[in-house]
């Protein structure tokens, strides 16, 4: 029987089943629909019970249309939880990284939420439904980049769980449009070495950067609720020679997002030692 590591050169991934605790992913999923119900209050006027599935995403598809730019910003902000950070440096998730070979691993990017509907799409926009790709492109890290990937519910064909090449990864970094998020790939790709997974909650896809995957068709009125961690192997040869390389590039707004905003009279509140809640002794 072939070991972790020989499955996963061979094809470029491993699926682990019941891998991930189910309430540590519960618990990711919940605060996000707490982060996003706040909004959703502010925005729609409603309180919605966030357990309720249905009523809750219909609620995300509003608040995705009255106010995009605060829906946005709402969908970053659940990517700053301290619980997906967490999570994204559990021993149990390095030492399965070491085992497939990324010897000192590293974070290659911020950890990332998706929430993927044909309803939260703007102007035909496909970003919800990615099309064929490699993550390296988008990383340029090392050559055994990893990515391990999980929804954080059940999912599987009718909600769009990934699609992948096995043995992709080894084909090289493949032609593709370097415009907008994923960097489709140009080269033609036949639909039928496409291999549909599927997941319950637990489970987790660990791949390579260079494996060849896409987006399932969700055909649902529901989110696909997913999670994608990347890292990068600080021991890999040409990821020092070159310098360990960082494509991706995060910066402050040049700009006030909130004009004339704080005030001193505001900052004068928050930091008043008059009696609130509780009494410091």
């Amino acid at each position: 029987m072939a070991t972790l590591k020989e499955q996963f050169n061979k094809d470029g991934f491993v699926i682990l089943r019941n891998f991930l605790d189910k309430e540590v992913v519960a618990g990711i999923y919940r605060e996000a629909r707490e982060i996003f119900a706040e909004q959703i209050k502010r925005v729609t006027g409603q309180s919605v019970d966030i357990d309720d599935r249905d009523a809750f995403e219909s609620a995300m598809f509003e608040f995705f249309e009255k106010d995009f730019t605060a829906f946005v910003n709402t969908g970053k902000t659940v990517q700053h939880t301290i619980s997906l950070h967490r999570l994204a440096l559990d021993e149990k998730v390095m030492n399965v990284l070491k085992e497939i070979g990324v010897e000192k691993p590293v974070i290659g990017a911020r950890p990332a939420m998706q929430f993927n509907s044909r309803f939260l799409s703007k102007d035909g926009s496909k970003h919800w439904k990615l099309d064929a790709h490699q993550d390296w492109r988008t990383g340029q890290g090392s050559l055994d980049s990893t990515v391990i990937w999980f929804p954080m519910v059940a999912a599987g064909t009718d909600l769009g769980a990934l699609q992948v090449i096995p043995g992709s990864h080894k084909a090289g970094l493949l032609e593709a449009s370097t415009s907008g998020y994923q960097g489709g790939i140009t080269a033609n790709l036949k639909e039928a070495d496409f291999v549909q997974t599927q997941f319950q909650v637990g489970d987790i896809l660990v791949f390579s950067a260079f494996l060849v995957h896409q987006s399932g068709n969700n055909i649902t009125r529901n989110i696909r609720w997913s999670v994608q961690l990347r890292y990068n192997n600080l021991a890999e040869p040409t990821f020092i020679e070159r310098g360990y390389p960082m494509a991706y590039i995060y910066k402050p707004e040049p700009d006030l997002v909130t004009p004339n905003f704080p005030t001193a009279q505001q900052l004068e509140k928050v930091y008043s030692n008059e009696l609130k809640d509780h009494v410091v002794e």
